[in-house]
């Protein structure tokens, strides 16, 4: 009895609540700790994760990439030297066989950046992404510079436009000759005799030193009808002498320059020729406009190696690369066509959803506006272009 009561009890009631208060709060502290060990450990995961340093692929030709030993410089890798170093970013080169092949390795996300003279095409958009281009340039043909001969110095002028307009002028005198001996033949046969080789001869002397203005006077009309003819032949012989003097000047011009000679003057010439250029470049997928005869290889110095056995014709590839490479070589005999077949867009590649576009493109902006992203390529052409 006196047991049932003392459950019943006040005491027993308050003693039971207070146990119970003190279990939870110790549920609750044991909690609150966990908790914030797991928020420690997920927010240190990036941290951990960003300072790995970043992989960077290069791959290229000079002058945007130029390996020499152990080292690794160029254009391209000048550029993300400089906006690493503003970003303070840590990363490791590594070197790549081929754009295409390193254009694979940064799709199945085994590198974090590549580098190098990199073009951004449609179809590569497709697979991975691109920062803001940082060079503009264009794709060229590679030719042999053959020098001319005496026969193509000669050339020009048995060219049709050439022996047309002389033929035509050689028929005007003998016409005007014919005409200027049978207005002249009985009234002034000391000058134009009434024998018609000699009468046509003195005649066709006197329309062809009229039509060069020089005008002897041994030779003159005196008959109405004479004058005549004379008259219209000295007016037609203004507009003679400025088309011949326009068509010889053209040849003469194109006989000293040795113009003539220019296997590729444009991309129509392409048409059905045999062509070299780099796989797996922009070139490539340009080249197959103008012409099915390609032949793919490794390197430009393949490329260069065919055109000098003369396997091919000529060798389409990115002007700066073509300029370094005469520029290291100058004993080969080759030269740039006056043409272009594209204008490219150089910029660095990421993967698709890269956390790191927008900083490098905001940083590569900055670069174009300060002046430092022109005076790294400035530097480096333009000491190409002076020893070509």
């Amino acid at each position: 009895m006196v047991f049932r009561q003392f459950l019943k009890s006040q005491q027993l009631h308050n003693m039971m609540t207070a146990s119970m208060f003190h279990i939870r709060q110790g549920f609750a502290a044991n909690h609150n700790c966990l908790t914030g060990v797991a928020v420690a450990l997920v927010i240190s995961v990036p941290s951990l994760a960003s300072a790995a340093p970043l992989r960077v692929g290069v791959a290229g030709s000079a002058p945007f990439v130029v390996s020499k030993d152990t080292e690794t410089s160029g254009i391209s890798v000048e550029v993300w030297s400089e906006v690493a170093r503003s970003q303070n970013l840590e990363y490791e080169i590594i070197p790549q066989s081929s754009v295409a092949n390193a254009l694979e390795v940064v799709e199945q996300g085994e590198l974090d950046l590549l580098i190098g003279p990199i073009t951004i095409t449609a179809q590569r958009l497709q697979t991975v992404d691109f920062t803001q281009p940082y060079f503009s340039t264009d794709i060229a043909v590679l030719t042999v510079a053959d020098d001319p001969s005496l026969w193509s110095r000669v050339q020009p002028f048995f060219e049709t436009a050439v022996i047309m307009s002389v033929g035509i002028l050689v028929i005007l005198i003998f016409v005007v000759g014919n005409l200027v001996w049978l207005a002249e033949r009985n009234q002034n046969s000391e000058q134009f005799p009434k024998n018609y080789a000699q009468g046509v001869g003195n005649g066709m002397w006197f329309a062809l030193v009229t039509l060069t203005t020089v005008g002897y006077g041994d030779r003159a009309p005196v008959t109405r009808l004479g004058r005549f003819i004379a008259g219209t032949w000295m007016v037609l012989a203004l507009v003679t002498v400025s088309s011949l003097t326009a068509g010889l000047a053209s040849a003469i011009t194109i006989a000293l320059s040795g113009g003539s000679t220019e296997q590729f003057t444009s991309p129509l010439n392409l048409e059905d020729a045999r062509l070299a250029t780099v796989s797996g470049s922009s070139s490539a997928e340009v080249v197959q406009n103008y012409t099915r005869r390609v032949q793919g290889v490794a390197n430009l110095t393949d490329a260069v190696e065919l055109l000098s056995t003369e396997q091919v014709d000529a060798v389409v590839f990115d002007r700066p690369a073509m300029e370094y490479y005469l520029a290291q070589n100058p004993e080969l005999n080759f030269k740039l066509a006056n043409f272009s077949l594209g204008t490219e867009l150089y910029g660095f590649v990421l993967p698709i959803d890269s956390s790191l576009k927008k900083d490098l493109n905001i940083e590569l902006l900055r670069m174009s506006e300060n002046g430092s992203l022109q005076a790294i390529t400035s530097r480096w052409l333009s000491s190409t272009n002076s020893e070509i």
